[in-house]
């Protein structure tokens, strides 16, 4: 805090803490004039309410000074008095790390069995699926939403569906969130507006979608331009994170306009690395999580 930033502040909290010790000590012993019948004189109604005057309840007055010594107690205490650092010496930032050490202190021995098990065997472990829960929570429920079937309009992908764009192993979901991803599906507008839409009626029938058959031959020649990513069986290629066509399942949405915007446009995705939040033990939990929620009812057993 800069000098003229704290002597704001003690000015501020001095005039406060002097205006209501002035008030405490001016409260009780003010004289107001009152009437013979003990009111100000004051009425309300015709004269059927009257205001009355009465001194300050004992219990108020001694509850009053109790709450203002409590006031300079925590001024002398705890930083409040401008740049002051108070006689505890207490900040956020220290109480923070130290409730943290003492979390992790009481983490360690799970971490460590944790680290006995591969991702896909962590996945069983109701202890791991209960941290990985809360990680997800904290860290991916906004894009890919806390029942992680993700969220169109981002292009961020559904967890839960068991179909992934750079592969489903428990290595390779852990690279996903360690590293994170950048896809990138270029604009082909240059193919021309009848073209782009001949090219996705070809897409649509790799799916079994329905389709136009004579737009969908006509744009199948096209797709040798796409095969470079998706295939030539249009079946994707996990190594370039480029999707796979012929499964009814779309990151940006599979109807005919998206399709055609997909082409036309282009789209670009990027999963941000996690490695500098999350320690690489709590990667590994997020991934059995993940992992788990994508083979529920298989492999992993249900939660």
């Amino acid at each position: 805090m800069s000098t003229g930033w704290s002597l704001w502040v003690m000015f501020l909290v001095t005039l406060n803490m002097g205006i209501t010790f002035f008030l405490f000590l001016w409260g009780p012993r003010v004289k107001i004039p009152t009437q013979p019948d003990g009111t100000s004189g004051h009425v309300w109604a015709h004269g059927a309410l009257r205001e009355g005057v009465r001194k300050l309840p004992l219990w108020w007055v001694l509850f009053s000074g109790a709450m203002f010594v409590s006031g300079f107690t925590y001024l002398a205490l705890f930083p409040g008095f401008g740049s002051f650092k108070g006689v505890l010496g207490w900040t956020s930032h220290g109480q923070l790390a130290q409730e943290t050490a003492v979390n992790e202190a009481a983490l360690e021995p799970l971490m460590e069995r944790f680290k006995l098990y591969p991702v896909e065997q962590l996945a069983g472990d109701p202890a791991a699926l209960q941290m990985g829960k809360v990680l997800f929570e904290d860290n991916c429920a906004a894009c890919h939403q806390r029942d992680g079937k993700g969220n169109v309009a981002l292009g961020a992908p559904d967890l839960v569906d068991n179909d992934w764009l750079y592969g489903g192993s428990g290595s390779d979901i852990t690279a996903s969130i360690h590293d994170g991803r950048s896809g990138v599906m270029p604009p082909w507008a240059s193919l021309g507006e009848d073209n782009v839409k001949n090219l996705a009626q070809y897409v649509l029938s790799l799916s079994g979608a329905p389709h136009d058959a004579a737009k969908a031959s006509a744009g199948q020649p096209l797709f040798g331009t796409c095969a470079a990513c998706h295939g030539a069986d249009g079946k994707g290629n996990p190594a370039l994170g480029a999707p796979n066509l012929t499964d009814d399942i779309w990151l940006h949405g599979g109807t005919v306009a998206d399709i055609e915007k997909t082409i036309g446009e282009g789209r670009q995705g990027h999963m941000p690395a996690w490695s500098g939040r999350l320690s690489d033990e709590q990667i590994r939990v997020l991934a059995a999580y993940v992992y788990h929620q994508s083979h529920r009812g298989h492999d992993a057993g249900q939660p």
